[in-house]
């Protein structure tokens, strides 16, 4: 486990909830995207209404409020977008997806500031984006969002203070998200680099123990996963 996952393992009970869950009554579905997921194979996830009528099949069949997974999860249906070409496909995904309506409310989960934020507009980008920096026990670290609706990042500063609960953003319609159905990707990073309003989401598998190191679980600060069935 790295330093800042030990960090972030060792303040888990006082992180504000990222989104509207009670675990004593809403269901949660646990997604699975990877490239062992048979029904993969037959869905068009190149055609965003499609991929959303799927993740809504998925949510009304369980009876789910929200749809979760993907940390570390090696994908193929990043080949719906150039964005993830090259020499070698990137295809491991960096964050944890949580899924449901168009719309959910998003807090932070801790303080911090406002590190950047960006319209990552491109077909399969992150859409509106918002990055927070934070501190705990003298380390470092940030947090991402993305997929959020536009109007989240419209007057946002630089160096503006967060509260941890505050409200921070929604779910975008997919027109604003990337052309993804509606969901948040939350990712965090512990050296953003020389990124602005950006970082990797994805990393190509030869990358994954460098990013895998630099990205830990954000489960750490959802603490949702355990709930997911």
């Amino acid at each position: 486990m790295s330093t800042i996952a030990a960090v972030l393992q060792k303040h888990q009970g006082e992180y504000h909830k990222v989104v509207d869950f009670d675990p004593a009554k809403d269901k949660l579905l646990h997604l699975d995207l990877s490239s062992s997921n048979a029904e993969l194979r037959e869905a068009d996830l190149a055609d965003t209404a499609r991929f959303t009528a799927y993740i809504d099949h998925k949510l009304q069949g369980a009876a789910a409020k929200f749809c979760i997974g993907g940390y570390a999860e090696n994908r193929t249906l990043y080949r719906r977008s150039e964005l993830f070409a090259g020499e070698e496909l990137r295809t491991l995904h960096l964050g944890i997806d949580v899924w449901g309506p168009a719309g959910t409310k998003i807090y932070a989960a801790l303080g911090g500031t406002v590190h950047s934020f960006a319209y990552n507009k491109g077909f399969g980008d992150y859409g509106a984006t918002l990055i927070l920096q934070h501190q705990l026990d003298t380390w470092q670290f940030h947090t991402l969002y993305g997929h959020l609706a536009l109007k989240d990042i419209n007057g946002l500063i630089q160096g503006k203070y967060i509260n941890r609960g505050e409200l921070i953003g929604h779910f975008g319609e997919p027109a604003e998200n990337g052309n993804w159905p509606p969901h948040l990707h939350m990712q965090v990073i512990e050296d953003m680099r020389i990124y602005q309003g950006d970082y990797p989401g994805v990393c190509a598998l030869s990358e994954k123990a460098h990013y895998l190191a630099n990205c830990p679980d954000p489960d750490l600060l959802l603490g949702m996963m355990k709930y997911a069935s």
